[in-house]
């Protein structure tokens, strides 16, 4: 299987799921229990969405795990004390670097060590070649398609979280979720006005639904959402327990309803021009 899955739409919208990867390459040799890592995946996330191609809608999936490259990290978002050698590109220490959640992690959620070696810069710059570089080309060529044929782009950055924070997955441990969290990083990726009818809509269908805490969005649409230009980047968080059993990972009754809210948000997206609101 191909580490970056992309599908062409021909509409405006662009859904992608940079999270919700489960083939684990053989080069990974992590040190952890593999459901620790397990529990860091957007578990079924490509599953809820799969609608979207018979829509139009351009779809890009990353097939591997978060925990092995991380597509919403910037390419200087290295935790250094993780080679075996100095990194001899530009290094930014940020907070998920600081979390242990850089674009290689050091930590699980669970702040447990998922090596028990150092790794090679080499390892480090084949894994930015196979698996960062094709996941934002395909993104970013999906955003311009679909700006190119519109003058506009909406593009969803798809993702889900647990019920509760854990102990290192963000700077909030232990808050309790909503059951949507929407993030356009305080206006700067995508319009307030589009984020408010997606946030209305969500809670218009019954859900909790929060803004821009405790996710923002980070880099897939801190890079690609420029609102001056019409070019629109929304971080969409869904709660798990909407959908699925945390502990087995299983989906539960919960799975073709929430599928089904999410459908009728993306047809509003699609009928929808964020230049008129």
């Amino acid at each position: 299987m191909p580490f970056v899955s992309y599908q062409p739409g021909h509409t405006a919208v662009v859904l992608d799921s940079p999270h919700s990867g489960t083939n684990y390459p053989e080069d990974f040799a992590f040190g952890c229990d593999l459901a620790s890592l397990r529990r860091a995946e957007d578990t079924h996330v490509e599953r809820l969405y799969s609608f979207a191609p018979a829509l139009g809608v351009a779809w890009v999936e990353a097939h591997f795990p978060r925990s092995y490259l991380d597509t919403n990290r910037n390419t200087t978002e290295i935790d250094e004390s993780l080679l075996d050698s100095p990194w001899p590109g530009a290094l930014e220490a940020g907070s998920k670097v600081r979390l242990g959640k850089g674009l290689i992690w050091r930590l699980t959620d669970d702040g447990l060590p998922i090596y028990q070696r150092r790794l090679s810069v080499a390892e480090v710059e084949n894994r930015i070649a196979h698996c960062w570089r094709p996941y934002h080309a395909a993104v970013a060529s999906a955003i311009d398609a679909a700006h190119q044929r519109h003058g506009y782009s909406v593009h969803i950055n798809c993702h889900s979280m647990p019920a509760v924070s854990s102990s290192h997955a963000t700077e909030f441990p232990g808050l309790v979720h909503a059951d949507f969290v929407v993030g356009n990083r305080d206006g700067t990726t995508a319009s307030n006005a589009l984020m408010a009818l997606v946030a209305e809509h969500l809670a218009g269908l019954g859900y909790d639904v929060a803004c821009n805490h405790p996710y923002k969005g980070v880099e897939l649409v801190r890079r690609y959402g420029r609102p001056a230009e019409h070019r629109h980047s929304l971080q969409l968080e869904i709660n798990r327990k909407l959908y699925m059993d945390e502990a087995t990972l299983a989906v539960h009754s919960g799975f073709a309803p929430l599928q089904a809210h999410l459908l009728s948000l993306v047809q509003r997206l699609l009928a929808t021009d964020p230049r008129t609101l």
